[in-house]
């Protein structure tokens, strides 16, 4: 499989060196890219200009995916995005829903060239447009040893949740759009864990087996660390700090660079208005290993608990999974959810993970957000 494409979307001939992607560019096995659904996308020319051959035409992909065949492995991938009539509105997604670009706009005549670290896991890149006007005008993909990745182990508020679930997203599905072309996010984290299933599952083994020097390895459990089952319970001040320590002492074997987080608060309020803490002392035990192991924590527990504060019981609930019957197609009988975010929430969460990188000084991560 190729590991450099550029590809020139629309009608028109495509430019030299680009291969030319049109409205009945189906995906095709063979050829190893094409868009998944053709019925939602439309292929537009204007007429031509000074702004050049790749701006004069474009695709409008509409709640579909266009799939690239590559190695896995981290992607510099680089899109233009743009109209010379009118305002356009993209949002674009990686995967399993992992956000990249979000709500991107530009004015008629405004071209603009984002260029963004991607990590493929399963042979694939699939990048799924959508929004209010979205556009496309070219794409250029080209692998990089590069790239920084941070990988990320943790539970089901950190996973990247399953497209048929949406609006249901987890803070570390949002990431990618906090950060530049340096750095890629790769999501290993699974719903239902604890700092010991995950390990007794082979997950960290299977992150241990692709970390490399200077990437980072994001941790956040808790959630599931309180359960009373077998697979999942650990106690605060022994074997959580006990499982904790084996993430932390295997990636700093291979170089790479651990940070301890906090889990996420759920979402209970007193009666005076504030956030009741249902992980008693776990969150303490994270921040008593972080300073034994000289480990950065960043305190997502004291963050998220000012958030849903400064919402106030009513308005926080647009933060999580709660939903009116008929209100998202995916759930149709409604929800309600005080643990998951739904993605509104998990991109306001994701930024104070940016916010706690910044904090503790990160480097050279802090230099790859945005």
């Amino acid at each position: 499989m190729n590991k450099e494409f550029k590809f020139d979307f629309g009608v028109s001939l495509a430019v030299s060196g680009y291969i030319k992607i049109g409205q009945q560019s189906i995906y095709d096995a063979a050829k190893g890219y094409g868009f998944e659904d053709v019925s939602r996308v439309y292929a537009i020319e204007r007429e031509a200009s000074e702004a050049g051959a790749l701006r004069s035409d474009f695709c409008i992909p509409l709640e579909t995916a266009f799939i690239v065949d590559v190695p896995n492995g981290n992607y510099t991938v680089s899109v233009m995005m743009g109209d010379t009539l009118t305002a356009t509105e993209t949002t674009i997604k990686s995967g399993e829903g992992r956000l990249l670009i979000h709500k991107l706009q530009t004015a008629a005549g405004q071209f603009v060239k984002r260029s963004i670290g991607v990590h493929v896991a399963d042979g694939q890149l699939k990048l799924m447009f959508s929004g209010i006007a979205p556009r496309i005008n070219s794409l250029e993909i080209k692998a990089s040893s590069q790239i920084v990745t941070v990988y990320l182990a943790g539970d089901s508020t950190v996973t990247d949740q399953a497209l048929d679930g949406y609006p249901y997203a987890g803070w570390g599905q949002m990431l990618p759009h906090y950060l530049n072309a340096s750095a890629a996010v790769a999501n290993h984290a699974m719903s239902g864990r604890s700092s010991k299933s995950f390990i007794d599952e082979g997950r960290l083994e299977a992150i241990f087996q692709l970390i490399q020097p200077n990437d980072y390895l994001l941790i956040q459990f808790g959630h599931n660390d309180q359960k009373p089952d077998e697979e999942r319970r650990t106690e605060p001040e022994t074997t959580y700090k006990q499982y904790l320590k084996k993430y932390i002492d295997g990636a700093r074997e291979r170089g790479a660079v651990p940070v301890l987080i906090t889990p996420v608060h759920r979402r209970f309020f007193d009666e005076k208005g504030c956030i009741v803490n249902t992980h008693g002392d776990y969150l303490q035990a994270v921040k008593e290993l972080g300073q034994a192991e000289q480990v950065p924590v960043i305190d997502l527990a004291e963050k998220t608990r000012l958030l849903y504060e400064s919402y106030g019981d009513e308005r926080s609930k647009t933060l999580f999974m709660w939903a009116v019957p008929g209100e998202f197609p995916n759930h149709p009988t409604g929800a309600r959810d005080n643990t998951h975010f739904q993605e509104v929430g998990a991109i306001q969460v994701a930024k104070l993970v940016v916010e706690g990188i910044r904090e503790q000084q990160l480097n050279p991560l802090m230099l790859f957000l945005h």
